[in-house]
């Protein structure tokens, strides 16, 4: 280790990301990171490192001289150091500083032979069986701070706005969707399951006491909620035993959910449209860097698809109406791969099409028949009808869902039999509609739906962190 200025010992970390805008050349400074890339001739040596807070480098000049041997053999792609030098205006193009070392510390080697990410191309396919790695590389490095501000963004807009954050409950014994796709959770042993009188599996000895799962939405519990706070919002992850391979779904996956006392189908929209606005421009003002990089590398449209949704005013279109649309347009020729009816559950080219190709700006479908949404949607007085809406997106179809929500409670319970949906496993969400019951509204948003349109990724296993999907569960 090089020594020839002890006062470097003293110094304090900093991140790249600040390093790299700074102009007080001369001055000591330390930074701790990993190696991305080595270069360099028998005299000097240029290290690429880089701490996860930015997409950029900063690149290490270190004279091979001043450093002992044994030590610069360690520094391979994938090594972990840290490195005390002196901030140096950078004579290379693209860059604006650079740091000349004077001590180096090597905290993790790294195997030249085996580490998977040496400077060359990699399939996202490829990664995705490396996940526990894939955060050092570039893209995910971008992803994954894009991930981070956009939490951040959901946050800061509900509370500006005057919600309060409820933390509704991971296990449940309730079935939002009554869809049934639901991850059991249990501590009976599988091997020797006890049944009851009628056969079935006696759950009086389970942890609970009864047959629960893992949530697939808070937003019955976030009703509750809102009925005594006012505005409230969960954002947590969720779960969907769906058997589903596609780009666009996982079994693990988080979503944002706000519900507000007082407000109906309209004022609903209006929360989502402002919401929505609200994230993309934070992303377009705050990950300027990493956006710019997997625009380049995977979508040479983000930022004019990011600013086509902040700049235009979305269309509020009724199902039937787009039915309507959608039927001419297979009357003048257009290829649709689903079939096209009133009472169809629109399929994602069928909403592209409404926003891409006929109106040109984001659409909010309202009114939708009722057979194909859930329960607790408010019924219109047509009685064909309720009061559902769905954000729908370039690129990505629905990216928002939700509803006014009935509150009377004679059609609730009704609409709730009429679905399978056991009046005695919701009593409780029941009950807010005997006691004070109002008028009210809600929606979710996928939060990995929100990132696909974000970062314009293609497939939904890379936008999170670990992706759980059919018969993978690895990391």
């Amino acid at each position: 280790m090089y020594k020839e200025n002890t006062t470097m010992n003293k110094l304090q970390k900093t991140r790249i990301v600040d390093l790299l805008q700074r102009e007080d050349f001369g001055t000591g400074v330390q930074v701790k990171g990993w190696v991305r890339t080595r270069r360099g001739n028998k005299q000097v040596g240029f290290i690429a490192l880089n701490d996860g807070s930015t997409i950029h480098n900063i690149q290490i000049v270190v004279e091979l001289a001043s450093f002992d041997e044994e030590l610069l053999k360690q520094l391979t792609t994938g090594a972990c150091i840290r490195v005390d030098g002196v901030l140096a205006e950078s004579p290379a193009q693209g860059q604006k500083a650079e740091i000349q070392a004077k001590e180096i510390e090597v905290y993790g080697v790294s195997d030249p032979n085996t580490y998977p990410l040496q400077k060359k191309g990699h399939t996202l396919e490829f990664l995705r069986e490396i996940a526990h790695l894939r955060p050092r590389t570039n893209t995910f490095g971008a992803i994954f701070r894009i991930r981070h501000e956009m939490a951040q963004a959901i946050h800061r807009f509900f509370h500006d706005n005057g919600f309060y954050y409820f933390h509704s409950p991971i296990i449940t014994a309730s079935d939002c969707e009554g869809a049934g796709q639901m991850f059991q959770v249990t501590t009976l042993d599988l091997y020797n399951l006890k049944k009851n009188e009628k056969g079935g599996i006696d759950y009086s000895e389970d942890f609970f006491g009864r047959q629960t799962s893992l949530t697939v939405s808070g937003q019955l519990e976030a009703e509750l909620a809102a009925m005594a706070l006012g505005a409230v919002y969960t954002f947590g992850p969720t779960f969907r035993a769906e058997n589903s391979n596609t780009p666009r779904h996982l079994a693990e996956f988080w979503m944002v959910e706000p519900e507000v006392a007082f407000n109906d189908i309209q004022d609903n929209m209006d929360l989502a449209e402002r919401f929505i606005k609200y994230c993309i421009k934070w992303a377009l003002d705050r990950c300027q860097d990493d956006l710019a990089f997997l625009s380049k590398m995977y979508d040479n449209d983000l930022f004019d698809r990011l600013r086509f949704v902040v700049e235009n005013q979305f269309v509020r279109l009724a199902y039937t109406e787009g039915i309507k649309i959608l039927e001419a347009a297979v009357a003048n020729g257009h290829k649709f791969e689903f079939p096209i009816y009133w009472g169809a559950d629109l399929a994602s080219e069928h909403e592209r099409y409404l926003v891409e190709e006929h109106f040109k700006k984001p659409v909010i479908l309202t009114d939708y028949p009722k057979e194909i949404k859930s329960f607790y949607m408010k019924q219109n007085d047509d009685g064909k009808t309720v009061r559902a809406m769905d954000v729908l997106f370039p690129k990505i179809g629905e990216i928002i869902g939700g509803s006014q929500r009935e509150e009377n409670y004679d059609k609730l319970l009704s609409r709730a039999k009429e679905m399978g949906v056991p009046d005695q496993d919701i009593y409780w969400y029941l009950d807010t509609r005997r006691y004070g019951t109002a008028p009210h509204s809600g929606f979710g948003l996928g939060f990995e739906r929100l990132l696909l349109f974000v970062t314009g990724m293609a497939n939904i296993r890379d936008v999170i962190p670990f992706p759980r999907t059919p018969r993978n569960a690895e990391f």
